[in-house]
């Protein structure tokens, strides 16, 4: 009996190994479904253990932790904010970069860069002092600047910005926008233009073709430096005073309108009063002015539509045809300027001077589109004809019929060919407006002009070179800078380039 009372009796031991291996073999739901039951008091502790076959004290360990985890998120945001996320070695050299990235980075003026200091930094800073920083790093710059190599560079584009009266000479590579000219002179004549492409020839540029406007000084300058290299126009430039045309002729003919549309309103009012005499001539001269102006600006803007969609577009037809459309939109246009010369007459005159300029770019498309029609082994009016699929919007039935036809006729080179051009059309310019986007970055900066003077364009330069893009409609641009583009190669921080140590958080930090 003894034996046999002492085999039946309750044994802790036992109790909590069957109970630990239990708990183990619980998941985390059944876990925080546990620490709910405690801490809601549901029932009491010991029958909760009874009857999920677990220790008393698992179930307390579940409920701490069910405790811990309401207690953090009910946790007040304020607590939340002034927890210290990491601390910064605060040294002369890392206050240099804070306030060479808030003029670079931030357009911030040098007072606002004092003003930083003294409110978040409570760290005060005199005015020469960031003036001296800024010129330490132009002379850096400057040295960086002369180490460029340009021979990589396939199209350029020149242009004459002007900051204060003072001309501005500019050179891009269209390819990756890299700057490599960009210099404040007193004149802006073919000399000036020649010393400076030809420095820039001692740096390997040597460019297949560029693309200019009609600066009479540019253009001379580069036929004295390098005749051989042919200066396209540019499209956006030669467009530009028609499209201004267009617009004041529309704006004319509104106003013809609107005049016309008073008059008759009066002309009624008359009628009623029987003195509709003394209107009538006024009232047929308005509606003769505004028939006049009417024509005038849907003409004038048929002929600009021709000449920007089909005449000039990348997409088009062969360069005699171009030229031919191109002299008939003059000549219509000299028919139209007995109508309105003052307007008329300064545009068509324009346009008549600038033909083979503005048509260069034509050439070249003919010949890459011969060389590509005779790799592939297929007609150029073919290719002619998918450079004109690739302008059209892809979710239109137009395009899918056309592409559909186009397919059935290249069958296998159809794919190959689209990403032939795709290619080609990236590296192929008519326009430096590329130029006029650097000049609307330029003007975010024009304090430095005024605290450093013009020495603050061998800075931007550098910093523009080596800032990477942050958003590019090509995804293959994005994260590199326009100086990674041209070379091929990446290279360090901006701010390493001038001998900087940029802070980087410890992986425990992070």
């Amino acid at each position: 009996m003894a034996t046999e009372s002492t085999d039946s009796t309750f044994t802790p031991e036992a109790s909590t190994s069957t109970g630990r291996c239990t708990a183990h073999q619980l998941a985390g739901p059944q876990r925080q479904q546990l620490a709910v039951q405690v801490l809601a008091g549901s029932g009491s502790v010991t029958e909760l253990a009874e009857r999920h076959q677990v220790s008393r004290k698992f179930l307390y360990q579940q409920a701490d932790k069910g405790a811990h985890a309401l207690q953090q998120a009910f946790q007040p945001v304020a607590l939340a904010e002034e927890e210290v996320l990491f601390y910064l070695p605060v040294t002369k050299a890392w206050l240099r970069q804070v306030v060479l990235g808030l003029v670079l980075l931030c357009h911030s003026s040098f007072r606002g860069v004092i003003a930083f200091c003294r409110d978040l930094l409570d760290q005060p800073i005199a005015l020469g002092t960031v003036h001296n920083i800024v010129r330490e790093a132009v002379i850096e710059a400057r040295q960086i600047n002369a180490r460029q190599d340009l021979a990589r560079v396939q199209a350029g584009s020149h242009d004459e910005l002007f900051q204060g009266r003072q001309p501005v000479l500019v050179g891009i590579d269209l390819d990756s926008t890299y700057c490599y000219l960009l210099t404040p002179e007193a004149h802006r004549d073919a000399e000036t233009w020649a010393v400076h492409l030809l420095d820039l020839a001692d740096q390997g540029w040597h460019p297949a073709y560029t693309v200019a406007d009609g600066g009479q000084g540019l253009r001379a300058g580069q036929a004295l430096a390098w005749p051989e290299v042919p200066c396209d126009g540019d499209v956006f430039h030669g467009l530009q005073p028609l499209t201004s045309l267009v617009t004041r002729l529309e704006n004319r003919a509104y106003a013809a309108i609107a005049r016309r549309e008073v008059l008759e309103r009066q002309m009624q009012q008359a009628k009623r009063q029987q003195q509709g005499r003394s209107l009538s001539q006024r009232l047929a001269r308005a509606r003769l002015s505004e028939t006049t102006a009417i024509r005038l600006a849907d003409e004038v803007q048929t002929l600009a539509a021709w000449l920007q969609h089909d005449i000039l577009a990348l997409a088009g037809p062969a360069v005699p045809t171009r030229r031919e459309l191109y002299d008939f939109v003059v000549a219509a246009r000299q028919t139209l300027e007995p109508l309105d010369v003052q307007r008329i007459g300064p545009v068509r005159r324009a346009l008549a001077n600038q033909r083979d300029t503005l048509l260069a770019f034509a050439t070249r498309l003919d010949q890459a589109l011969e060389t590509l029609a005779s790799q592939f082994a297929v007609p150029v009016s073919t290719l002619r004809e998918l450079l004109a699929l690739s302008s059209m919007n892809p979710t239109t039935t137009a395009y899918w019929a056309k592409a559909t036809a186009l397919h059935q006729r290249l069958h296998g080179y159809f794919f190959p060919l689209q990403e032939a051009l795709r290619d080609w059309r990236q590296h192929f310019h008519r326009a430096s407006s590329l130029v006029e986007n650097l000049n609307s970055r330029l003007r975010n900066y024009f304090f430095l002009r005024r605290q450093i003077g013009p020495a603050y364009l061998d800075l931007l330069r550098f910093f523009l070179n080596h800032q990477p893009f942050q958003r590019s409609h090509q995804a293959e641009r994005v994260g590199k800078s326009p100086a990674a583009l041209l070379t091929g190669q990446a290279h360090p921080h901006w701010l390493e380039l001038l001998d900087f140590t940029r802070f980087q958080r410890s992986p425990q930090a992070a």
